[in-house]
């Protein structure tokens, strides 16, 4: 994980908003898509960089995708974050 990819993903509020849905349970594509109203290619490029700041993971389930959040980097960049400010 960098620090750079992962703010960038993090200082865009469509992909905030989308680790908030993904907080409270796995979604597909269509049940995220359901809360915004951008085109599902501009949507898939915001699970891209999510994906590539490695935020979030996807799993295929049969003609569906999956987007699940992993919190264990969320718990590392918390982490890393706050050593920044320690003294």
């Amino acid at each position: 994980m960098t620090l750079n990819k992962t703010f960038k993903a993090l200082s865009d509020p469509t992909r905030r908003k989308i680790l908030e849905l993904l907080k409270i349970h796995s979604q597909s594509a269509g049940e995220i898509a359901e809360n915004f109203s951008i085109t599902l290619p501009s949507l898939t490029h915001h699970f891209n960089i999510l994906k590539e700041a490695d935020l979030i993971s996807q799993e295929r389930a049969g003609q569906q995708i999956i987007y699940s959040i992993n919190l264990s980097v969320m718990e590392e960049l918390m982490e890393s974050y706050f050593k920044i400010f320690k003294r």
